[in-house]
């Protein structure tokens, strides 16, 4: 019994937060963020040049799956150019006055971040260009006869902006951008060092298994990692003594019907009806959606990519997918290929998405 009590101590990790840095889950320097090591460095590059030049850093715009940290690069640009962080979103920028009001707050080296940069109106983005390339505001002011154009000087800020559709921007936006970078889903190694950062931010104790098997099923996103630490940290409060073991990871995560591929009851509920439905496809993306009463965008966005990562279901130009290995997932009979002179059965959806 001793022995295995040390071993424990061994294996977990805990350590009371010593720096200011440890008491925010998210990191405000590059040396405390944690993954997309290739963008980190040449950020790191960057801002060194443009303080060394005195001038603010390029227009920045960071593209990829919600939760991979778009968010936090830009509040660590702000912190570490001198500046502060102005934050909106495209949405939320309905007129060329809620932009006017915006930026005409913003001082030298602020950052202005927009989120959603993609869903921008267009008499906004339009009044944008001229504040990206010369620092200036141009406002209408008035109508008919009596419209007159107002041009504001601004400060030299950096605006970065984030999305998780590239595609939807338009290229007189994309081309105003000076750094354009992919964001990329995180490897298990990375994930659990944000999940054991976590843990002591949150004033917890993890072991080490415990740490790994969160990481194993977060989809490769530090968000999901830290909403699932959090929901195991529940769990090992109520049903255990507070430390966070591979136990009590496993409970939790069978709570939340995640298995160890990481893909929930949405996950497994698509494939399946793929394959109950549909023969296992291809069938389009709206008459998938239409079965499962689910919004086209909710399964594009948020469950196709981890599943086509997993290799689990694929595009085709009629339509989605399901592999083999689906099938094997889920435990069915992978259907034999038809014999010759079988007629195929035409795709129920053959629009090409």
């Amino acid at each position: 019994m001793p022995e295995n009590k040390e071993s424990n101590q061994e294996n977990r990790f805990y350590s009371p937060p010593r720096d200011p840095e440890d008491l925010s889950l998210r990191p405000t320097t590059l040396n405390a963020f944690i993954g997309q090591e290739k963008i980190r460095e040449k950020l790191q590059i960057y801002m060194q040049a443009a303080k060394g030049r005195g001038e603010p850093l390029d227009h920045a715009l960071f593209y990829g799956p919600p939760g991979l940290g778009k968010t936090t690069l830009a509040g660590i640009i702000a912190r570490e150019m001198g500046g502060q962080m102005r934050a909106t979103t495209g949405p939320a920028l309905e007129r060329a006055g809620d932009l006017a009001a915006i930026v005409s707050n913003v001082e030298n080296n602020d950052v202005l971040f927009i989120d959603e940069i993609h869903r921008l109106p267009v008499q906004v983005e339009e009044i944008l260009y001229p504040a990206m390339e010369d620092f200036s505001l141009h406002i209408v002011v008035g109508k008919g006869p009596l419209a007159k154009t107002i041009c504001l000087s601004l400060p030299r800020f950096t605006l970065c902006g984030a999305t998780t559709r590239l595609g939807l921007l338009t290229s007189p936006l994309r081309a105003r951008f000076g750094i354009v970078e992919q964001l990329s889903l995180y490897t298990e190694q990375e994930l659990t060092l944000i999940v054991r950062r976590g843990s002591r931010t949150f004033g917890v104790e993890i072991l080490d298994e415990a740490a790994a098997e969160i990481a194993r099923r977060s989809r490769g996103t530090p968000r999901v990692a830290l909403r699932l630490l959090r929901r195991v940290r529940d769990v090992a409060a109520v049903k255990g003594t507070g430390v966070i073991t591979a136990e009590m990871a496993d409970r939790a995560m069978d709570m939340l019907e995640i298995d160890p591929q990481g893909l929930d009851e949405s996950d497994r509920r698509i494939l399946s009806k793929i394959i109950d439905f549909f023969e296992g496809g291809p069938v389009g993306l709206s008459t998938i959606a239409a079965a499962l009463n689910e919004d086209t965008q909710t399964i594009e966005d948020i469950y196709e990519p981890y599943l086509i990562q997993k290799g689990f279901l694929e595009r085709t130009p009629r339509g989605r997918k399901v592999t083999a290995g689906a099938y094997t997932y889920l435990g069915r009979k992978f259907p034999s290929p038809p014999e010759r002179g079988e007629t195929l059965r035409l795709p129920l959806d053959e629009e090409n998405e």
